[in-house]
């Protein structure tokens, strides 16, 4: 089942935004009352949300002004608030001023080690009733560089590509200084990262740029036509940090810090089944080393009957707020500079159900 995809050439943000906000308009006034209700489900204050909207809106309009025009612009293309599409790009760094945790949560594994472009996938598992939040966009930044890329309704960036030849992969952590207050939000770090950078490192730079109040890393694969890159660009409030493939080209991250001195500020109680997970990432390496890609798919397809859930199922009789899914099955190829993916977790996945953007 393909995702559904809105297309724009407009450099300019006020026009883009208008237009995204235009093509996506109920599913972001949806997505935007399902946050509503996670976060009073995780007893954040109602009151507090347009404070924390409007904070959100302010850091993005201090570290790029440009993306703070486009959500604006976008808002009034949905019919909603500016302050409420700034709080579901702030849902990362609103969820952490309550500690609110992930049993589930995403698992992405590349390789850069052979002849080629890199190997990558990635699942997103997230709340089962934000499915319909799921959207494409492709877009111009700027003249002359092209971005693909998966997000939410209403949300500036998560997983993508751009024409450069750099993509990026997105996996939420949790660091005990996180949730003081709002900073510039994660999405939007990732957002910059897809729309300006065009190497690892212009990446790190963009992104230890931000003031971020919650934890997430991105990992950036990069890939010229003749070589491939990689690194895992960890962000917390106490700083940042690059984690580089082991020596053999591989590279793998769940929601757990990987490096050493952040790893001594994780808020052990997030996503308990992190370290399960990386273990069987880790013991199925070769598979994302090999060359088919259907192996790649076989990697994720591991339940936590077998030891972890990187293919995640909701579980009977919790409430909404617990309940998990593997909502996408996405990897980046950056040989045509484009995006490959599943509508659901890679169990479900078969020859016929992928889909290229």
């Amino acid at each position: 089942m393909p995702l559904p995809l809105s297309r724009s050439d407009e450099t300019d943000p006020a026009r883009r935004g208008l237009a995204l906000g235009t093509a996506y308009a109920a599913r972001i006034r949806d997505n935007i009352a399902a946050y509503r209700r996670l976060f009073d489900a995780v007893r954040v204050r109602p009151e507090d949300l347009r404070p924390y909207g409007e904070q959100a809106l302010s850091e993005i309009e201090g570290w790029a002004p440009h993306l703070a025009t486009e959500l604006v612009s976008a808002a009034a293309g949905a019919g909603v608030r500016d302050w409420e599409i700034a709080m579901v790009n702030a849902r990362t760094e609103i969820l952490a001023t309550v500690g609110a945790t992930a049993e589930g949560e995403c698992s992405t594994a590349v390789y850069v080690g052979g002849p080629g472009a890199p190997h990558t996938i990635q699942t997103w598992d997230w709340h089962d009733e934000m499915a319909g939040s799921r959207v494409l966009t492709a877009y111009r930044p700027s003249p002359g560089r092209g971005v693909r890329a998966f997000t939410e309704a209403g949300v500036l960036a998560k997983i993508g590509v751009n024409d450069a030849g750099l993509g990026v992969h997105f996996n939420i952590l949790s660091h005990q200084d996180d949730g003081e207050s709002i900073g510039v939000p994660v999405h939007a770090v990732a957002r910059r990262v897809l729309d300006e950078a065009r190497t690892v490192a212009e990446a790190a730079d963009i992104a230890d740029s931000a003031r971020v109040s919650a934890s997430t890393v991105l990992t950036v694969v990069t890939y010229d036509g003749r070589r491939g890159e990689a690194a895992s660009i960890e962000l917390s409030p106490r700083g940042s940090a690059l984690v580089r493939p082991d020596p053999d080209g591989v590279l793998l991250h769940t929601n757990h810090f990987l490096d050493p001195e952040l790893a001594l500020g994780e808020e052990a109680a997030a996503a308990a089944s992190t370290h399960p997970r990386y273990k069987r990432l880790s013991d199925r390496r070769e598979l994302i080393v090999s060359g088919d890609p259907a192996h790649w798919l076989e990697l994720m397809r591991v339940h936590e009957e077998d030891g972890a859930p990187l293919c995640c199922h909701p579980k009977p009789g919790l409430e909404f707020q617990h309940q998990w899914r593997t909502l996408l099955t996405i990897g980046i190829d950056l040989d045509r500079r484009g995006l490959r993916y599943h509508a659901g977790g890679p169990c479900t996945a078969t020859g016929d159900s992928w889909n290229d953007l």
